[in-house]
C-alpha cells in the first residue's frame, strides 16, 4: 500500500486497508451545489488517465460501486466553510462538507494520494489509478492563507498568474495577493486616467541581476486590461481564491507621478523609476486632487475585485518632501495635525472612510499603524510582530507575515547567491515552517484577531517565471501548512517526509520548478 503523505498536514488520517482504483467507467455523483467541484474533479482526472469520466447528479439510493461521490448534504456543521470528511475505500470515495469550498479541498487531498502521474495533463499509459483506503477528517487553522506576488518590479504573463493560482489552490490556500503598483510601474488599467498605463506601465531600463546600481538600458513594461483582470478573478473564483489587490499609496507612486506630475508635492518632471529602493516622492497629501484621483482608482478597482478588503500599501513613505511642501504644511495646520506622522494617518484613515462607505474593508502594511491606526483598518505585519502585537492589542484584525519567515525573495541557503544583494536575510525550508503566527500568552480573544498568514514574493531580483517558482516552493508549501495545521501536529522531519514522498514528486510532474531540500540558493 502506498504511504498517505498529505501536505498541508490533515487534522485526522484514518489508513485502513485495500485501495480505490480509478477505471474508464468511473462516475463522479455530484448536487447541484457541488457541480462546479464535480467538473473540474473530472477534468483533473481525464487529461492524464485517459478515462471517459461522467459527472451525474446523486442517485436517492445507495452509492454504487466504482463511484465518487461529492456532497453536501448530512456534513457535520462543525466542519465550517472549508473542512470536509473525505472517506476512501475499495470500491467508492465519498467527499462530505458543509460548503462547496470543502468539497474542492478534498479533491486536492484525493489529488495528492493518487499517483504523481496524474498531473501530467496528457494521457499516460500503463498507470494504475489507485488510492490508499483511508478515512480524512480536515478544516483550517486559519481563514486567511495567503501568497503575494509583486508585478510592479516584474511583470508575469496571464498563463503564469494562472498558475500561480493553480499552485495556490493544491495548497489549500484561499487569497491571492495582486501586487499591481510600485514606483517602477503601474499595472492595471484605469479607464479614467490612460496615462497610469501609457507611461506609468513602461520604465527605460532595470538593475541587472543581483546589482543594485548597473542598469540594463532595455525598456521593460505592460499591463493588465480590465477584461483579463476580471477573467483572472472568475479564474482564481472557480477554485475559492479571493484576490485582493494591492493599489500602493501614499509611497512607492513614482509610476503615478510619471504619469500625473501634479500629484506630487513638487509637481516633476518625474520618470518611472529604474532602480529598487525607496524613493522620496511620494503623493502629495494636501492636496485635494490627490483624494480625487485616488478615490477615482478605487472606483474602478472596486467594480473589478469582488472580495472585502483592498489593500492600499502604506509602507516605506518618506516625509522628506511632505516637510516642506505648501500645501501639505498648510493642509497640517488646517487640519489640527501634529505632525508629517499625523498626516499619513489622516491620509490613510480618509482613505478608510472611502473603502468603509463602499462596503469594503481596508487593510496596509504595518506602517499604517504610524501616528494612529485608522479606526477599522486590518494590519499587515511585515517588519517583525511588532506591528501586528500593537494592532491586536488595539482591537485590530491582522494578516501575519513577517521578513523572517515570510519573504520567499530571500535567500534559501547561507551559500553565496550573485542573484541577491547582501541585505536580504536567510530564509530556509525549516525556518519557514517553523514560523507560529499567534504569539504565546494571548487570550482566545486576542489570538482571533490573527486571520492568518501570508507568504510574500517579491520581485526586484525574481525576473522569470522559472525564478518565481524556484524561490517560492518548496518554502510556500511548508508555510501552507503552517496555515492550515494545527501546531502541536507539525513536525518538520515528518513534513520533510511527506513533502519527499508525496508532494514534490507532484510538483515535478507539473514542471514546477522547485527548490530540491539541499540544493544552494
Amino acid at each position: 500500500m502506498r504511504e498517505v503523505c498529505i501536505v498541508p498536514k490533515p487534522v485526522q488520517v484514518s489508513p485502513s486497508d485495500g485501495t480505490f482504483e480509478l477505471t474508464p467507467s468511473t462516475r463522479i455523483l455530484i448536487s447541484e451545489d457541488t457541480r462546479a467541484t464535480g467538473h473540474y474533479l473530472k477534468d483533473l482526472l481525464q487529461a492524464s488517465t485517459g478515462y471517459p469520466l461522467t459527472v451525474t447528479d446523486t442517485p436517492n439510493v445507495d452509492i454504487p460501486r466504482d463511484s465518487i461521490l461529492l456532497t453536501t448534504s448530512n456534513a457535520e456543521p462543525s466542519l465550517g466553510n472549508e473542512g470536509y470528511d473525505l472517506t476512501i475505500v475499495p470500491g467508492t470515495v465519498v467527499v462530505h462538507a458543509p460548503r462547496p469550498a470543502g468539497i474542492f479541498y478534498a479533491i486536492q487531498t484525493f489529488r495528492q494520494l493518487l499517483p504523481a502521474e496524474i498531473e501530467s495533463r496528457k494521457r499516460v499509459a500503463g498507470i494504475p489509478w489507485r488510492v490508499p483506503a483511508v478515512t480524512v477528517k480536515d478544516q483550517p487553522r486559519f481563514p486567511w492563507r495567503g501568497m503575494m506576488l509583486d508585478v510592479g518590479r516584474h511583470i508575469f504573463p496571464m498563463t503564469f498568474i494562472k498558475r500561480f493560482i493553480d499552485l495556490m489552490a493544491m495548497h489549500k490556500m484561499n487569497v491571492f495577493h495582486w501586487h499591481l503598483t510600485e514606483d517602477q510601474g503601474w499595472r492595471i488599467e484605469i479607464r479614467k486616467y490612460p496615462r497610469l498605463t501609457e507611461t506609468g506601465a513602461w520604465r527605460d531600463a532595470s538593475p541587472l541581476p543581483g546589482e543594485m546600481e548597473t542598469l540594463d538600458g532595455k525598456r521593460y513594461g505592460g499591463f493588465y486590461t480590465q477584461e483579463q483582470i476580471r477573467e483572472i478573478v472568475a479564474y482564481a473564483a472557480n477554485q475559492f481564491i479571493t484576490i485582493l489587490p494591492e493599489i500602493e499609496m501614499p509611497g512607492h507612486t513614482v509610476a503615478a507621478l510619471a504619469s500625473y506630475p501634479e500629484l506630487g508635492c513638487t509637481g516633476g518632471p518625474y520618470a518611472v523609476r529604474t532602480s529598487w529602493g525607496i524613493a522620496e516622492d511620494v503623493f502629495c497629501a494636501g492636496n485635494e486632487q490627490t483624494f480625487a484621483f485616488l478615490e477615482d482608482v478605487l472606483g474602478e478597482l472596486l467594480d473589478l475585485f469582488p472580495g472585502e478588503f483592498i489593500h492600499i500599501g502604506g509602507d516605506e513613505c518618506p516625509k522628506e518632501h511632505w516637510k516642506y511642501c505648501p500645501k501639505c504644511q498648510t493642509f497640517i495646520q488646517e487640519h489640527g495635525l501634529k505632525d508629517e506622522q499625523q498626516l499619513q494617518s489622516y491620509f490613510v484613515q480618509r482613505i478608510e472612510r472611502f473603502l468603509n462607505a463602499q462596503g469594503r474593508r481596508m487593510i496596509g502594511w504595518d506602517e499604517i499603524l504610524e501616528g494612529g491606526l485608522a479606526p477599522n483598518a486590518t494590519v499587515m505585519s511585515w517588519r517583525g510582530m511588532e506591528g501586528g502585537l500593537k494592532a491586536i492589542q488595539a482591537g485590530h484584525d491582522v494578516v501575519m507575515s513577517p521578513t523572517s519567515h515570510c519573504y520567499l525573495d530571500y535567500p534559501q541557503s547561507l551559500e553565496p547567491d550573485k542573484k541577491v544583494p547582501g541585505w536580504m536575510n536567510y530564509t530556509p525550508l525549516e525556518k519557514a515552517y517553523e514560523f507560529e503566527p499567534v504569539p504565546t500568552g494571548f487570550s482566545p480573544e486576542q489570538a482571533a484577531h490573527v486571520l492568518g498568514v501570508q507568504a510574500n514574493l517579491w520581485t526586484e531580483f525574481v525576473p522569470s517565471e522559472q525564478r518565481a517558482e524556484y524561490m517560492a516552493y518548496p518554502r510556500a508549501s511548508a508555510l501552507a501548512e503552517v496555515m492550515w495545521s494545527a501546531p502541536d501536529s507539525r513536525d518538520f522531519q515528518d513534513f520533510s517526509w511527506r513533502l519527499k514522498k508525496g508532494l514534490l514528486p507532484h510538483l515535478e510532474a507539473l514542471g514546477v520548478n522547485f527548490r530540491r531540500p539541499g540544493d544552494g540558493n
